[in-house]
């Protein structure tokens, strides 16, 4: 079963007087893990080469940003192969120290970057979560409000119109759960304007 990172986690090797700044960091999808290589690179700028490796399903990829190819991206990527995660993205970034490494030396460097920083990682069970929208009365979203609480779902964002839409963040495999409780607990009255993602 996979799993991905409870948090980012950083550490620093310096081989032949270049430094490689490895970071491992849980990410959602491909897109947010490219806005945090972007970042990395403004936050570097005097830096020589941002290299990057995600595993995230389907969008999983890899750059060597300049390096000789297959020396940065494909063996940071064949360690997060290796540990069976998902949704984590690992970065190095590498400032020249003026000696040339090598093919073998680079592998090696970017490698043990990124390894070094999975030793420290804690891992956690990656769950498949949900957005899910409910549509309820005034009198009833004390009460689901607080069931939710109750059960560490995460309301990210609330319209009060006519009735009340709750957009509810949860495990996938509760979707169906949630729904039959909260029909339950409103005696019906709750209106379920889509399907689970």
């Amino acid at each position: 079963m996979p799993v991905t990172l409870a948090a980012a986690v950083d550490h620093e090797i310096d081989i032949k007087k270049s430094r490689f700044l490895g970071r491992i960091e849980p990410v959602a999808s491909r897109a947010d893990a490219l806005l945090l290589v972007e970042a990395l690179r403004a936050e570097h700028p005097a830096a020589a080469h941002v290299c990057w490796a995600l595993l995230a399903g389907g969008d999983s990829g890899m750059s060597d940003d300049g390096e000789p190819s297959g020396t940065a991206g494909r063996p940071m990527l064949e360690v997060l192969r290796h540990h069976d995660l998902d949704g984590v993205l690992a970065t190095v970034v590498r400032y020249y120290g003026g000696i040339k490494l090598g093919a073998g030396g680079l592998m090696r460097a970017y490698t043990d970057a990124v390894a070094g920083a999975l030793v420290q990682a804690v891992k956690v069970e990656r769950i498949a979560m949900a957005q899910y929208s409910l549509t309820l009365a005034y009198g009833d979203e004390n009460r689901v409000r607080h069931w939710l609480l109750q059960r560490n779902y995460t309301v990210i964002a609330a319209r009060h119109e006519t009735a009340v839409t709750l957009v509810v963040s949860l495990p996938k495999a509760d979707v169906s759960a949630m729904i039959t409780a909260l029909i339950d607990l409103t005696a019906g009255r709750l209106s379920l304007p889509n399907a689970p993602d």
